[in-house]
């Protein structure tokens, strides 16, 4: 009788095949909501430490850092003005000294002046799920009002045109105050300097529930940082914006737009296309977004979550009471 050779049929092979493959396609989500798990809680991280810093500013100034500095709004979403925002005056609390001190205050951030900086990736700014985008961005954003509405001076967020909000100014109590969330990163973002919608947004529609300015394109800088920029060499607004580059100057810097800028009247093009739309918050994390509340912690808030709860969190002074969220 002949031997019998051991070894797997063709038939036997396909089978375990076809059990390791299943066994991948099981494990897969798995993994994948791990990954998800860890790259939430890294985004989780960087709002604390946003948070912190903000806290930070206020005990050493006893106000919040101004959401954007200009002469007047409503603030445009083009490349044109001074726009120096809240993260920049909290660089300094971030351990990013250096950064701040190569900032050139006298003129805005889009002058050639500030393009090293303003090209900078700051990993804190950065959420980790967020696609891989080119220098200069940043996933989150300050609260600046409770509906979809221009920023300017009369907006009810922490964070608005030339805002001096104080602790005391947040009469909802800052437990129930949204200060800092997350935001997509969309065509047409200025960049983590700009007090724009690149750095502001509002709560004027649930989370994931729109981009800022309906979707489209309609600013001067693509992903990709093309630019089409006033560097704003007619607008250098010299002392009254902190030539000295000392720390702590956006105080002072908010009191002069309003009252020593009048005489100072920027110019180069005129934008062209809807500029006044900001837009609301947002993620890739499934289902919601994470926000950085004034008390200092961060939550994770559904997308589902109700509209009118949702509006009531990016509203300082409403004086309403607030349903569980």
């Amino acid at each position: 009788m002949k031997n019998r050779q051991n070894g797997f049929t063709l038939v036997e092979l396909l089978v375990v095949i076809a059990i390791i493959g299943i066994l991948v396609a099981l494990l897969l989500p798995a993994i994948q909501a791990a990954r998800e798990a860890a790259r939430r809680t890294q985004c989780s991280q960087n709002l604390s430490q946003l948070i912190i810093a903000v806290h930070n500013y206020e005990m050493a100034w006893s106000v919040y850092p101004p959401g954007t500095i200009e002469k007047k709004g409503p603030i445009q979403n083009h490349a044109h003005g001074y726009h120096h925002n809240w993260l920049i005056q909290l660089l300094p609390y971030m351990e990013q000294k250096n950064a701040y001190q190569h900032i050139d205050r006298t003129v805005g951030v889009y002058h050639k002046n500030n393009v090293p900086v303003r090209q900078l990736t700051i990993d804190n700014l950065l959420c980790p799920s967020q696609p891989a985008t080119p220098q200069g961005y940043s996933s989150y954003a300050g609260c600046h009002h409770d509906l979809e509405a221009p920023i300017d001076v009369n907006n009810n967020g922490v964070f608005f045109l030339n805002s001096r909000i104080t602790y005391d100014d947040i009469t909802d109590g800052s437990a129930y105050t949204l200060f800092v969330g997350e935001k997509l990163i969309e065509q047409g973002d200025l960049g983590w300097m700009s007090g724009t919608s690149a750095t502001l947004r509002n709560t004027g529609v649930p989370p994931n529930a729109s981009v800022a300015g309906g979707g489209k394109p309609n600013w001067a800088r693509g992903p990709a940082g093309e630019q089409e920029l006033w560097d704003g060499s007619d607008g250098m607004y010299g002392a009254e914006y902190g030539e000295s580059g000392e720390m702590g100057g956006a105080e002072a810097d908010a009191e002069v737009v309003v009252e020593e800028r009048e005489e100072v009247e920027p110019t180069g093009p005129p934008p062209k296309g809807p500029v006044l739309p900001v837009g609301g918050f947002g993620s890739v994390h499934p289902g919601g977004c994470q926000f950085a509340f004034g008390d200092g912690r961060v939550s994770y808030l559904s997308e589902s979550m109700s509209l009118q709860v949702y509006q009531q969190l990016g509203h300082r002074a409403d004086g309403k009471l607030l349903d569980s969220f």
